[in-house]
């Protein structure tokens, strides 16, 4: 018998399917315990195992799963198979993912399988977030100002609750904000967003896509977030490339493309006017006027917040106004929204100097972001560069800085790029083979370079993992190491 998948929902048996989950992280395991719920037969593959995966992995064997995690569980995918389900970050290439294209079975992503198991009575709109930065402040923003709004709204996908463990909760939600991956939209097919927004375009995880123009892949894949959105296609004015992705996007009839700027907004944008975040694109008159939404002082509790978060407040006002939310919902969830840690985060000033902590910024987009929030600095960048380039970067901003203190793997291709766009810039190389905390030799390098009045800024325009656990570990050994030399002297 050929089942008929896309028949298959949240109030119908999957009795008889027979699902392979790759892999057994957050979402995977989300994946492998919400089909076995409907009634699947799952099989979950990891080439890894941990004391957490294992407790798992116990748990859904005592319910029928059959859980493998090994070296070597991944290389060949089972002959009975209805569908894989992927984890976000699995490449194409991948063994289990390459086997079950050539076989012809369906491959979706977490994300994928979510939207089909939405509840029809109780269908929570999708308010949709991707881009290369920022993607997780405005998602947190966008539920920010949702919760204002007195609906009940959750930030899930690539941040918070996988997304298919929030459609499966048995108390209704009104609405979620989600955050989507490049990884997770590649895998996505029928999703429609009530609204969407691609932030920003840049290179970043290029090393993921094996075809020959890598760019292209990644901003088609990007450009899924706009498929079948039904109010909204929400774009960055300053980024063509997002435009373009509207523009080519098969939207539902009567969806809207909404521009956010920076500068003055034209009809059909949100933007700013004089000190005011402003919409002229949901309001009746807005061929004449503007609704303000908020004062930039309100982001930052009064500070000058950086231009990069009076843009994601820009696209995360922008989503919620689509949805109808008010003019004051959005102030109010704007003006009590805290950022996560690690993203322009003041550490300590000492002796004239100021430490910021973005570590978040892990790619040559997000680090140049932060360093143009600034006149002069000491940047400390370097780490897993995903096969991105500096050069660009260099060049925006070799005129703010003092200096550079560069370490982790790829720190040769910025050091590279400094030569030759900033040569005159002083660049110090913290190695591998040195004896000390190397974030403790980063720090008192800095230190050494930096003139009162200059920001000592770790935006380190790569990933972490060839150093620490995560962007996280990295942010707290350098607020650390910095309170350790301020505190030594």
């Amino acid at each position: 018998m050929t089942l008929d998948l896309d028949a298959l929902g949240r109030h119908t048996p999957w009795d008889g399917v027979r699902a392979v989950v790759a892999g057994f992280g957050v979402s995977g395991f989300a994946a492998a315990d919400n089909l076995l719920f409907l009634g699947a037969g799952v099989t979950a593959l990891d080439e890894t195992s941990t004391d957490e995966k294992a407790e798992k992995a116990e748990l859904l064997e005592t319910l029928g799963a059959t859980v493998r995690l090994e070296q070597g569980a991944t290389d060949t995918l089972p002959d009975d198979v209805d569908v894989l389900v992927t984890s976000p970050g699995w490449k194409p290439s991948a063994p289990l993912l390459a086997q079950a294209a050539a076989r012809g079975i369906p491959i979706w992503g977490e994300v994928e399988l979510a939207w089909r198991l939405r509840d029809p009575e109780h269908a929570a709109p999708w308010l949709a977030v991707t881009g290369t930065n920022g993607k997780t402040t405005t998602v947190q923003m966008l539920d920010s100002i949702l919760r204002a709004a007195g609906l009940r709204s959750a930030a899930v996908g690539n941040v918070g609750r996988p997304v298919v463990e929030a459609v499966m909760d048995p108390e209704p939600y009104d609405v979620f904000a989600v955050e989507l991956s490049s990884f997770q939209l590649h895998y996505t097919q029928s999703m429609s967003a009530e609204s969407a927004v691609v932030l920003n375009f840049a290179e970043d995880h290029l090393d993921w896509y094996d075809g020959p123009h890598p760019m292209a892949d990644y901003a088609a894949d990007k450009g899924r977030i706009y498929q079948r959105v039904q109010r909204a296609a929400v774009y960055n004015v300053a980024d063509p490339e997002t435009e373009r992705l509207v523009v080519d996007a098969d939207v539902v009839e009567g969806a809207r493309a909404i521009g956010f700027t920076l500068g003055m907004p034209s009809i059909g944008m949100v933007g700013i006017v004089e000190d005011f975040l402003a919409d002229r694109a949901f309001i009746e008159q807005r061929a004449s006027t503007a609704a303000e939404l908020c004062t930039i002082a309100d982001l930052n509790h009064g500070d000058s917040p950086p231009p990069h978060l009076v843009a994601n407040a820009l696209a995360a006002a922008a989503l919620a106004r689509s949805h109808g939310v008010s003019q004051e919902a959005v102030r109010e969830g704007l003006r009590t929204f805290k950022p996560d840690g690690h993203r322009i985060a003041h550490v300590a000033e000492a002796d004239g100097v100021t430490w910021v902590d973005d570590s978040k910024a892990t790619n040559p987009h997000a680090a140049m972001s932060s360093l143009q929030a600034y006149e002069s600095v000491v940047w400390v960048a370097g780490g897993l560069a995903k096969g991105a380039h500096f050069d660009d970067l260099v060049q925006s901003v070799r005129g703010r800085l003092r200096g550079a203190v560069l370490l982790g793997r790829d720190r040769q291709v910025i050091a590279d790029a400094l030569s030759r766009h900033a040569p005159d810039v002083p660049v110090i190389e913290i190695g591998d083979g040195e004896t000390g905390s190397p974030m403790d030799r980063v720090v008192d390098a800095a230190a050494r370079v930096a003139r009162p009045g200059d920001t000592v800024l770790l935006a380190p325009g790569c990933a972490s993992m060839d150093m620490f656990a995560n962007y996280g570990a990295r942010g707290d050994e350098f607020a650390a190491a910095v309170h350790r030399r301020i505190h030594e002297d």
